[in-house]
């Protein structure tokens, strides 16, 4: 409780506790601006149907960036 004329607290990006979480349309906005105004794409490996295509991009990644952790996500698809 503050009192009546007070200032407000600072405010900070850093004060992760009173943001909501990303929601998905959110996200896909995000997604959107990005792949228009940067040309980067950001897709879930596991929104890709297609096997072949979805390890041919799982290879690149990992050769680029290296291995998963599998504390993300979780998914370590058998291995």
């Amino acid at each position: 409780m503050t009192m009546h004329g007070a200032p407000q607290p600072p405010r900070s990006c850093l004060n992760r506790g009173t943001r909501s979480p990303t929601t998905t349309p959110e996200l896909d906005a995000m997604r959107r601006r990005v792949w228009r105004d940067q040309g980067v794409v950001s897709i879930a490996i596991d929104d890709i149907p297609d096997p072949w295509l979805r390890q041919a991009l799982v290879n690149e990644a990992r050769r680029r960036w290296g291995p998963r952790s599998t504390s993300i996500g979780g998914n370590t698809h058998g291995r």
